[in-house]
């Protein structure tokens, strides 16, 4: 899962998807049948078994505030490494069209990975809700066997 790089709220609290009206972490469990944890290491767990990897395409970046759109002079992080490192990955989600826009102009996409473009769970982007953000994410469950 990449998003584009963490805001404001995720820097100060050293943790993805921080910010307490983005909408992340209650479709993440939503999407698995799980309860959402208020421990921040109980949401990593739910991600690390249902075989979820977050990570941002930006290691870097200039930005105003959180806007993603603001983003520039942006050094990606080391995302083929990742990837030949670790063959048995599928499939890369994008949380938002900002991170694959920034993905698509640093990296080559591979042939035997899907890519998912799924809404963003930011607050910023509120024009669809969350049953709608719902569903165009199952098909994370779907690449992934089911969750």
């Amino acid at each position: 899962m990449l998003g584009t790089l963490p805001g404001e709220e995720s820097l100060r609290r050293q943790e993805y998807y921080a910010h307490p009206r983005n909408l992340f972490w209650p479709i993440l469990c939503a999407l698995f049948d799980e309860s959402l944890p208020s421990l921040y290491a109980e949401r990593l767990s739910v991600v690390v078994r249902h075989r979820v990897a977050l990570w941002d395409v930006c290691g870097s970046a200039e930005r105003l505030a959180s806007a993603d759109a603001t983003i520039r002079s942006e050094v990606p992080n080391a995302i083929d490494e990742l990837i030949a490192g670790h063959p048995e990955i599928r499939a890369i989600a994008f949380n938002g069209g900002g991170a694959r826009r920034l993905h698509d102009r640093h990296f080559k996409r591979r042939p035997h990975l899907a890519y998912l473009s799924l809404p963003s769970t930011s607050p910023a982007h509120a024009s669809l809700g969350f049953a709608d953000k719902l569903a165009r994410w199952r098909l994370l469950c779907e690449v992934l066997g089911g969750g």
